[in-house]
């Protein structure tokens, strides 16, 4: 196939898929030190005077901070996401500490070496801490914009949706990197293994993407071999919120 017939088959399937383009949003982000109240990965976080950092419940130690994301900050079209406040991530990497049947390993949602919660600042007072607890906390880096791209679903996905794609098309979708990877707000998730969507737990209904982790993007951890995390929140439970990830 020629540069200009690739250029114009892209073009044209991206035009079959359009009614299912989303927009996603990848962090710009600055290795310094912020506020208890901005957008971030790793760095301290928001916490209320009177807890302490929180903890895995299988090995006890002090999770990471994957990322905090402040709704005020996000992009005016996304400051919806996760329905307002601040939306925090924690995670225990404490598994090559602990035995190797350990849940610490919290690839599925809703294990308890995972802590994911909405915090409104405004019926808190801030917890004063001068430095992270937790043992090789990863380098802060605070989200100080967002840059905007088109999404699109993955074949499976497109399928689920009603659009069938063939070997070609679902090869042009691959190398323009559909879904994106890498780590972004809201988009389509860049599955690993398949579709992988939790369940609520209180309804039953399918989770949403809030937000992509991509392994060794902003954060210094690798998920698996290569892996890539999804946080989700169920629409009719905003307080439903997990992590999971895949890997090749």
């Amino acid at each position: 196939m020629t540069t200009k017939n690739k250029i114009s088959a892209e073009q044209h399937l991206l035009n079959r898929i359009v009614a299912f383009k989303k927009t996603a949003w990848f962090p710009v982000v600055e290795n310094k030190t912020g506020s208890v109240l901005t957008s971030k990965f790793s760095g301290i976080p928001l916490l209320n005077e009177n807890e302490t950092w929180p903890k895995c419940g299988s090995c006890h130690q002090e999770m990471q901070l994957f990322v905090q994301l402040n709704a005020s900050e996000l992009p005016k079209e996304a400051q919806q996401a996760f329905g307002g406040g601040i939306l925090q991530v924690f995670y225990c990497t404490n598994l090559e500490q602990t035995d190797k049947n350990s849940e610490c390993d919290a690839y599925y949602p809703f294990a308890n070496s995972a802590l994911l919660r909405i915090l409104d600042p405004a019926k808190l007072v801030a917890k004063t801490l001068n430095s992270s607890p937790v043992i090789n906390a990863f380098e802060e880096k605070v989200i100080v914009g967002w840059k905007a791209i088109d999404d699109y679903p993955n074949p499976e996905e497109l399928d689920e949706l009603g659009v069938e794609l063939s070997d070609a098309e679902s090869e042009l979708l691959y190398e323009q990197d559909y879904p994106k990877s890498g780590d972004k707000l809201l988009g389509w998730p860049a599955w690993i293994q398949g579709i992988e969507y939790p369940d609520c737990p209180d309804c039953g209904d399918r989770m949403k993407l809030i937000f992509q982790l991509d392994s060794e993007d902003n954060l210094d951890y690798m998920f698996g071999d290569s892996g890539i995390a999804h946080v989700t929140q169920c629409e009719k439970h905003p307080d439903k919120l997990a992590i999971a990830w895949a890997c090749c």
